[in-house]
């Protein structure tokens, strides 16, 4: 089975903040080693020429992947394969996910507030020229001026526009669906809260039959009651699970939250395929939890 995690910044010491392209294997085969078959690396906000940078060593690694194959891995890494014992392979790395520099900082959570910017057509194209066939998605916040132009724009190039980091309110996530935002990232996570006068951004994600969400399903990023809610209230076929997993991640044990120093929660501690295996344990119907990390993903980025 095909399974995409469409957002991780790292795992198990690399991450995204980088201009190797071996770090991108690195993280590649970690998460191949949790049986993981694809990745689509996420880019922090920052500089356009850090985010082009990083660009820079997922397309090399990228390209490297095309060129070799992806060579079977154990966990200390080496490639050596016997007939008796199949190891595992690296995740595929199938593009790149921006998540930013678009967002609004009053809903920064975890990323550097200080690295955003308004949304504006010659930012947006000094970042991806040259890296239009590369990258697939896009974060920004939806309420801010300029955005619905930005979406506009980022949708002719066939890149994804997702909604997130974001203090929108239900009709800014309407707007930005009808101009052709067709996800949310990591819902409820960085976003206006629902409020029964305002449902906000996190509130449309789940009553629009159409737009796909992204979750982040480990212990520590949405409490059990609500991803009970999401599943029973949102149209299966759009529910996404990513792990939004970070450097540190996969370093501590799954039990442990990846926080700063302060307890603000950094990433996730799960890859997809070891937050599904919680759901299931947890009593989620066990074909619907698969299609979130399979199916859905893939349906998605067609």
């Amino acid at each position: 089975m095909r399974t995409i995690d469409i957002h991780t910044h790292g795992l198990c010491g690399y991450d995204t903040r980088t201009r190797k392209a071996e770090d991108i294997l690195g993280m590649a085969e970690a998460h191949g080693r949790h049986g993981v078959s694809e990745i689509i690396p996420t880019v922090y906000p920052g500089p356009v020429e850090e985010m082009r940078s990083n660009m820079a060593a997922v397309r090399t690694a990228m390209e490297r992947q095309r060129s070799t194959g992806p060579q079977p891995v154990s966990s200390e890494g080496s490639s050596l394969e016997s007939p008796e014992i199949k190891l595992p392979r690296p995740a595929i790395i199938r593009g790149v996910h921006l998540e930013g520099p678009f967002l609004n900082p009053a809903r920064c959570g975890a990323l550097d507030r200080t690295s955003f910017a308004l949304p504006a057509e010659q930012i947006l194209r000094d970042l991806i020229q040259g890296f239009e066939d590369i990258v697939r998605i896009i974060t920004l916040a939806p309420e801010l001026e300029g955005s619905i132009k930005i979406i506009k724009i980022i949708k002719d190039f066939g890149i994804k526009i997702n909604m997130g980091h974001s203090d929108a309110s239900y009709e800014d996530a309407e707007r930005a669906f009808n101009a052709g935002a067709t996800g949310i990232t990591h819902i409820f996570n960085a976003m206006r809260g629902f409020h029964h006068r305002e449902p906000g951004i996190a509130g449309f994600g789940l009553l629009n039959p159409h737009i796909f969400i992204e979750v982040i399903a480990d212990p520590f990023h949405l409490r059990f009651e609500t991803i009970d809610l999401l599943f029973r209230v949102k149209n299966p076929e759009k529910i996404i699970i990513v792990s939004d997993t970070v450097k540190d991640s996969g370093v501590l044990p799954g039990s442990d939250a990846v926080t700063d120093e302060e307890g603000t929660l950094q990433g996730g501690s799960m890859t997809i395929s070891e937050s599904t295996h919680r759901l299931r344990t947890l009593g989620f119907d066990p074909q619907a939890v698969m299609s979130c990390i399979g199916a859905n993903p893939l349906s998605y980025l067609e």
